[in-house]
């Protein structure tokens, strides 16, 4: 690299942060097989992303949980026995061909959230049954319809001493805490909180999960290591949230936000675009000088369903489109997936910089999203997980030559699943990537 970091284009940052991505000579690989399996799926990566047309439709096996039941446990298994995660996600990863390999980050600590009494979430055998095979959200309202200009004014402050007591259990007396800008020129006032007993009794709660969490982060590397050596690049390089989802899902919750939208817009666009800094800020920490390639985004209440064109184009879009570009300018890719129908939002999300995006699409109608986003961002999805878990391999396969046929002709197309197919059939993940390989190659 020439140039240095900050004098390089966007551009040429995307093209430092691939070239790393593709670069092979300071990888370890178990084989020269790996090796060359590691080049071939990374270009394949490197063109789609790029909008240009690979040798074929690479292929997202939609599996997120999968390699657990595959393993024949469950989910509640593996988020407390971590030699269990590993030995399922490796078994996953060496019996399935895929371009792309997600290891089991997603996987929560069953033990850390016991231990931090975490309360946004319920989870297999805490609130669920342990058969249960996916988590359930519980929304809270840990910011009150008052607290925007907190919120604003110094969100540090306000998510320790406000959203972590309201959230965590055993961070309950972090209320008791005096505000961090107290320690400006008398540094031990921040020493001086731990005088009370309940706020000690946190922090050793603390240091317990972490010591807890460490364990797991281990585990999750050491699958991360092995992929690696079996020839899989590394796609992740972290995940955010959209501003609006974070209000509400995890501040204001679905009822306040929505009341927010009518009683106090303007406090809440404010806050939205103070989020949309805090994770821009948070996203180039996370790919820092060229390391990793895109940050991605579940996005969770911008649907066709959930709010009008007018609400979305004042209340979503703006934030998250803030995000997308701030981002291109460090050379990231933002990966976003549009849960639920995007259909309406296709005119508004085409507004973005060629090549910066990838959009994974749920249920939104493929043949208009290539018809929209053609030439400006990567598409994949939608193959439907109702289908993928209770249909036949020949089924499968069909509907997937139907989204070849449709979303891959001059390229930036990925062959994907439009939501996770946790307890599917073994063999209808394979059909996906057997058609890939069978129907999805380009003509040179």
């Amino acid at each position: 690299m020439s140039k240095q970091w900050s004098e390089m284009t966007p551009e040429e940052k995307r093209e430092e942060r691939f070239r790393r991505y593709c670069d092979t000579t300071d990888k370890e690989f178990e084989s020269p097989a790996a090796k060359q399996l590691y080049q071939e799926r990374a270009q394949r990566m490197y063109d789609v992303l790029h909008l240009k047309v690979p040798d074929r439709v690479p292929v997202s096996l939609p599996a997120e949980y999968f390699p657990a039941y595959h393993g024949g446990v469950n989910l509640h298994t593996v988020m407390y026995d971590y030699e269990e995660l590993k030995r399922c996600w490796l078994k996953y990863m060496r019996e399935f061909e895929m371009d792309s390999f997600s290891g089991p980050g997603l996987v929560h600590s069953g033990k850390t959230m016991d231990i931090m009494d975490y309360r946004y979430m319920a989870w297999p055998g805490h609130g669920i049954g342990k058969d249960v095979s996916s988590y359930q959200y519980l929304e809270r309202e840990a910011m009150k319809a008052d607290e925007y200009d907190d919120l604003i004014r110094d969100p540090s402050d306000f998510i320790m001493r406000k959203v972590l007591p309201r959230s965590i259990g055993e961070l309950k007396a972090f209320e008791k805490l005096g505000p961090v800008s107290n320690s400006l020129g008398m540094p031990s006032n921040f020493v001086a909180a731990a005088a009370n007993p309940e706020i000690r009794k946190a922090y050793r709660k603390l240091i317990e999960a972490g010591e807890e969490l460490e364990k797991w982060g281990e585990a999750v590397r050491a699958v991360s290591r092995e992929a690696l050596r079996a020839g899989f690049p590394a796609m992740m390089g972290g995940i955010g949230t959209a501003p609006f989802d974070v209000l509400a899902d995890t501040l204001r919750g679905t009822r306040g936000a929505i009341s927010d939208m009518y009683r106090q817009p303007e406090k809440m666009l404010a806050a939205m675009d103070r989020i949309a800094d805090i994770i821009i800020a948070n996203a180039r920490l996370a790919l820092a000088d060229g390391n990793g390639i895109m940050f991605s985004f579940p996005l969770h209440k911008g649907d066709d369903v959930f709010m009008s064109d007018t609400q979305f184009e004042k209340f979503y879009w703006p934030s998250l489109r803030k995000i997308i570009v701030a981002l291109a300018q460090e050379g990231i890719i933002s990966s976003l997936f549009a849960e639920g129908a995007y259909n309406k939002r296709l005119k508004y999300i085409k507004d973005v910089p060629a090549g910066w995006t990838t959009w994974l699409f749920d249920q939104t109608d493929m043949a208009e999203a290539k018809k929209a986003l053609n030439g400006i961002a990567c598409i994949s999805g939608n193959i439907p997980s109702s289908l993928v878990c209770t249909g036949t391999p020949e089924k499968v396969k069909e509907y997937c030559r139907y989204l070849i046929d449709t979303c891959a002709p001059g390229g930036g197309y990925i062959l994907a699943g439009g939501a996770s197919a946790t307890e599917a059939p073994a063999e209808n993940l394979r059909a996906i990537m057997d058609v890939a390989k069978r129907y999805g190659v380009y003509k040179k």
